[in-house]
């Protein structure tokens, strides 16, 4: 049922709104943040005249606000009356009403076309779905009886749907799932084993002589589970670290007998990990490789992973990384055990403070940063490292009371200042800072060190498996320390190789330059290896968390590793998932002088390169009328045997159309400047050219082709490794970036919307930008379609 309040003004947009529309919660939360869906669910809510709606009927008007064709708004309200007097209810019909729409584009409507055209007034009754089921069935009977569960039903639901074009999807697949139960009876085993599939062999060429192929070695354990080097919870009892102390002392951290088994009865003997952002920037591909190993061993041993934000510096952190870091943890495809806060355990850690004084380990410093740094390299004491107890603990008091400036004391650990590793120094646990707490508000004004707190919230916790990068390997002494010292339990620490990209920088503290100092466009900008970059860029998660399995989890280096490599995973799930379409970046005018005028011949294009010929949705709509535009470079005056382009008197084929033969160039006011081409197209295909052209064409006379910008991206820095460089920021890119606003696209594209990712033919891969809007897309290329990294990629 739809309520209307035709004639008022549409109410502001907020949550409540959408709710009444029955969108979901997360659909309408994640609206809300993305300023142009706002901005189009609002225009569309007004247009409807209404308050609150049927599910059904809400989904359909978010898909208009999402999808339409930005070519034909002046029938959108029209498209919205028939949703909202539900002679358009499903899906199928909506999609068919925007393709309509959108080769329609601003011309006026025929209403008797476009009812035909999506099924509006078709009534598919059940007991006619049900009867095409048994038909469909019924032909496909020797395939079910041989494939059982494993037949496609996705491909038996398609075969009902051409036959029934506007019938209930859900109803049909409910029905074919229903009707192969009653078929095949209850699933065994083998059904539910999931097939293995089998590689088309190509066929041998017998003129060819035989060549001995090396056989590949199969993968190894490690390559097919790179989890199988980290040790089960249970036999966390083992030696950890030896901590070696400057007197000859050595303390061999583990777990007693009976610390481990309180730990395995806390948890069930589960796999037990953590991935500790700070919030103090966006998450970058390293953090990726992070993810990848914390949250990817939980998973593979069946455990639990938290998101624990690492945040003991207020004057860093904010509330937008924090937000950002849980969002993009489930982009890239992580689900949290928990997300917890060191912030959530500062009560604890001040009373383990506390103890720490109380057994003569840690005392109350006066030195400043600069002194405290003299005395590590010289290996001197602290003049007060040897207050009394009580003393100290007054202080620490006075401290955690705000009695004490900021920067005139501190708490130190004390460990051995002789130790030849600095971080056994006598570190610092907690700093005085009158600065609020984006988590904690206003409570504390004394913070712990990541070197104090870490430690004991892993143990908290009950982390089986504390992982971290290999520039933590010096810490892992003074990490063991503060447990043995303390009586808690130790995770099993282990330390990777971090992940190093050429031509870019990966430390926040250099990405936050780039972004602060607007060398960059912010964050996301598609140059930055930061994950919200990559994603904007149109890299998927699935590809980054493919590119990390491939070089794998281990200690052996700091190697750079090749943006190539990284660009090579993305290229092949974006070959698998992205369709064809065509795009002319620098658009050249050309007449075809003998196709009359007024004239438009649909063609078809492929989406895919293997598109089945029966299948209608692996095709769109190519208009090919009297003016056609193509690439500027595609066209030379002076033709060249290893040339394959369109120059004077010569051919070549407008892909998916026909070949077209140049007849005369028209120059502009400057001799050097080609305005136009007029040319002659074959219409019986006779004629075979070499080279394929990529085109797009008005889809009606004096109709310009749907412009779009494109954005190139290059990569940032000059050099592989501009990290090493004294003048990093001298060796940014001036090209990294090229905005090319004048673009035609094939009218397919009217539709797109965030999220969708295409192949410019003999472009690159593309994907729609977050600034893109219903009047105005914008597509960020990707990747170019050249591997670089080779062909028989990473091995």
């Amino acid at each position: 049922m739809v309520t209307g309040v035709e004639g008022e003004k549409a109410p502001a947009l907020k949550l409540e709104t959408l709710l009444a529309l029955g969108l979901d919660q997360r659909t309408a939360e994640n609206a809300l943040v993305n300023s142009k869906v706002t901005a189009n669910l609002a225009a569309v809510i007004a247009e409807a005249g209404i308050s609150g709606c049927d599910k059904s009927v809400g989904n359909l008007l978010y898909a208009v606000a999402t999808k339409y064709p930005n070519n034909a708004l002046v029938h959108r309200p029209a498209l919205i009356n028939y949703i909202v007097s539900t002679k358009i209810k499903s899906p199928a019909q909506l999609d068919a009403a925007l393709s309509f729409l959108a080769n329609v584009g601003p011309e006026s409507l025929d209403i008797g076309k476009f009812e035909e055209a999506c099924g509006v007034g078709v009534v598919v009754s059940i007991e006619e779905i049900h009867s095409t089921v048994a038909e469909v069935l019924k032909g496909n009977m020797e395939a079910i009886l041989e494939q059982r569960y494993h037949i496609n039903v996705g491909s038996l639901c398609g075969q009902v749907r051409k036959k029934h074009p506007w019938g209930d999807a859900k109803a049909t697949k409910e029905e074919i799932e229903k009707r192969l139960a009653e078929i095949l009876g209850p699933k065994t085993e083998a059904d539910n084993v999931k097939p293995v599939k089998k590689k088309k062999e190509k066929p041998a060429k017998v003129e060819e002589k035989k060549v001995a192929v090396a056989t590949a070695a199969p993968p190894s354990e490690e390559e097919q589970n790179p989890y199988t080097i980290f040790p089960q919870p249970a036999e966390n009892n083992k030696v950890h670290t030896e901590i070696f102390f400057s007197d000859g002392n050595i303390w061999r951290a583990h777990n007693t007998k009976e610390i481990l088994e309180k730990h395995l009865m806390e948890t069930g003997g589960k796999v037990m990990t953590r991935f500790p952002p700070e919030p103090n920037g966006y998450l970058h591909i390293g953090h990726a490789k992070a993810m990848f190993i914390d949250f990817g061993l939980a998973k593979e041993r069946n455990g639990h992973c938290y998101l624990r934000f690492d945040d003991t510096n207020p004057e860093a952190e904010k509330k937008e990384y924090i937000d950002h870091i849980q969002e993009i943890v489930q982009w890239m495809g992580w689900e949290p055990y928990k997300v917890t806060y060191t912030s959530d355990y500062f009560q604890a850690l001040y009373e383990h403070a506390v103890e720490l004084i109380r057994k003569g380990l840690a005392y109350v410093d006066h030195q400043t940063g600069e002194q405290i740094k003299e005395y590590r390299e010289k290996k001197m004491d602290s003049p007060w490292r040897d207050r009394p107890i009580e003393e100290s603990l007054r202080l620490f008091e006075d401290m955690r009371c705000g009695l004490i400036a900021e920067g005139a004391a501190t708490l130190r650990m004390k460990q051995d200042m002789q130790n030849d590793n600095k971080n056994m120094s006598d570190l610092i646990a907690y700093r005085i800072k009158f600065t609020p707490h984006p988590h904690a508000g206003d409570k504390w004004c004394i913070y712990p060190s990541y070197d104090y707190a870490h430690c004991m919230v892993d143990s908290f916790e009950n982390i089986t498996h504390s992982l971290c990068t290999l520039e933590f390997d010096i810490r892992r002494p003074s990490y063991y320390w503060l447990l043995v010292a303390l009586g808690l339990y130790q995770p099993h620490v282990w330390e990777y190789s971090r992940l190093n990209i050429s031509n870019t920088v990966m430390s926040k503290r250099k990405l936050n330059r780039l972004v602060t100092e607007k060398w960059v466009d912010g964050w996301d900008d598609p140059r930055l290896l930061t994950l919200a970059g990559l994603r904007r860029r149109g890299v998927s998660a699935t590809a980054i968390n493919s590119f990390i399995r491939g070089i794998g989890i281990t200690r052996s280096d700091n190697s750079l590793i090749r943006v190539d490599r990284l660009e090579y995973h993305i290229r092949e799930e974006l070959n698998k998932t992205a369709s064809r379409t065509m795009v002319v970046m620098h658009p050249l005018k050309v007449v075809i002088t003998n196709l009359e005028e007024g004239k438009v011949i649909d063609l078809d294009g492929k989406k895919w390169p293997d598109a089945p010929a029966d299948d209608a949705s692996s095709y769109y709509k190519v208009p090919f009328s009297r003016v056609v535009y193509i690439e500027k470079t595609d066209f030379r005056l002076k033709d060249s045997k290893d040339y394959y382009g369109l120059a004077p008197g010569k051919s070549a084929l407008l892909r998916y159309a026909f070949p077209i033969k140049c007849t005369e160039v028209i120059y502009g006011d400057n001799p050097d400047e080609i305005v136009e081409i007029r040319a002659e197209y074959d219409p019986s295909k006779t004629s075979k050219p070499k080279g394929v052209l990529h085109w797009v064409a008005e889809s009606a006379p004096g109709v310009e082709p749907l412009k779009v910008e494109i954005r190139l991206f290059e990569k940032l820095f000059l050099s592989e490794n501009p990290a090493e460089l004294e003048d990093w920021l001298g060796d940014l890119n001036p090209n990294s970036k090229e905005i090319v606003k004048g673009a035609y696209a094939s009218p397919s594209l009217a539709t797109a919307v965030l999220g969708d990712k295409f192949q410019f033919e003999r472009l690159g891969y593309f994907a729609v930008d977050t600034d893109s809007t219903p009047e105005k897309l914008v597509f960020n290329r990707t990747v170019t379609l050249r591997d670089s990294y080779g062909k028989a990629g990473p091995k």
